[in-house]
């Protein structure tokens, strides 16, 4: 069953966190139903494993051709690993990165992603999802070199991919403050976000935000307290190539 993470008039925000539990060998990841009326888009749609649940759970609420968009924070197979799958079963586009745009007909068969794939320009920008929009935000380097984030302003939920991801718990639920959290989350965001210096300008620009909710990709939301608490512990988080030495970087014995 999803988590609804919002519900106003013909808006739903849904959370499908369970996709690929019967198969624990593989990474606990959430994907995002998003829909604005009779149509909607998905964020982060998944690897093979969460295809068949999540189309299903999609046309509870709108025939597969009226899918406006298949949006990809970045490339990675737990992202994006369905996406022959999503172009022969709708009609949609994806956007990603235009770093990663040419990478993405290689999920595919020959011909599949020809004129579908939406190359977002690293400033980011605006997509029409029915009568409203998202705004893909500029999250590059956390972790992937072209990166992006879904500012979703009717819900006040910011789909924030790897960023604010945590390990164990139960995704589910709703985090409101983030002491006894951190744990879950600090070695991930020390290894997989690149520096302080780039948290820093992510935390100046979601402050401007009236952000009710971060959604990350992995475990469970952050909510109430929890969206400032973050940004704070994020902007001053040494990681990545801050933590880089000549160690890291010796031939093995």
């Amino acid at each position: 069953m999803p988590v609804e993470l919002f519900h106003q008039g013909g808006n739903l925000r849904l959370m499908f966190s369970d996709l690929q539990q019967s198969h624990p060998e593989a990474v606990q990841a959430n994907q995002f139903l998003i829909v604005n009326g009779d149509t909607g888009a998905i964020i982060d749609p998944g690897g093979n494993l969460a295809y068949n649940d999540l189309y299903v759970g999609m046309m509870r609420h709108f025939p597969p051709q009226h899918l406006s968009a298949i949006l990809a924070s970045h490339a990675d197979p737990d992202i994006i690993a369905s996406l022959d799958r999503w172009m022969t079963s709708t009609a949609a586009p994806v956007y990603i990165s235009s770093i990663w745009e040419r990478f993405i007909p290689h999920f595919c068969k020959p011909g599949k992603t020809e004129g579908r794939v939406i190359g977002i320009p690293d400033r980011g920008m605006r997509i029409r999802i029915g009568r409203g929009e998202l705004v893909a935000l500029p999250a590059h380097f956390l972790h992937a070199e072209g990166n992006f984030q879904f500012w979703d302003e009717a819900s006040g939920i910011l789909f924030s991919g790897d960023l604010g991801a945590s390990i164990g718990g139960n995704a589910r639920v709703p985090v409101t403050h983030l002491a006894g959290h951190i744990e879950r989350m600090e070695p991930f965001h020390r290894r997989f976000m690149v520096s302080q210096k780039i948290l820093r300008l992510w935390a100046q620009m979601v402050r401007t935000l009236p952000i009710r909710m971060i959604v990350p990709q992995h475990g469970a939301p952050l909510a109430g307290a929890a969206v400032q608490e973050f940004i704070d512990w994020a902007q001053d988080l040494s990681c990545g190539v801050d933590l880089m030495n000549a160690s890291h970087y010796s031939v093995p014995h």
